[in-house]
């Protein structure tokens, strides 16, 4: 099964199905979304594979965070500063948390 199919039937049943949540966690899109919409709160299991992406990473921070990162997320945040200063995602997170 994939991460989309897995998300899909957590979405459809609309509530969590933490038998198909380790699927869901090897994608950060599917993992930010499982968060913002059948979580529809912070998911620390997911922050590590979350953080691996500065978009998603952005949007947690934005719409279940709803400000700074936890610190393991915001420092790889600095990282993909680093790597990548004009990515759109990392200028938006360090612009949104001033």
């Amino acid at each position: 099964m994939t991460p989309y199919a897995a998300y899909c039937k957590a979405k459809i049943a609309n509530k969590r199905l933490p038998e198909l949540e380790d699927i869901i966690l090897t994608s950060p899109w599917f993992s930010y979304l499982y968060a913002e919409v059948i979580i529809q709160d912070r998911w620390i299991e997911a922050e590590d594979v979350i953080m691996n992406d500065p978009r998603y990473s952005y949007y947690y921070a934005v719409n279940i965070i709803k400000g700074k990162l936890p610190e393991k997320m915001h420092n790889t945040m600095i990282l993909h500063a680093i790597k990548n200063l004009n990515d759109f995602h990392v200028k938006e997170y360090f612009e949104y948390i001033k």
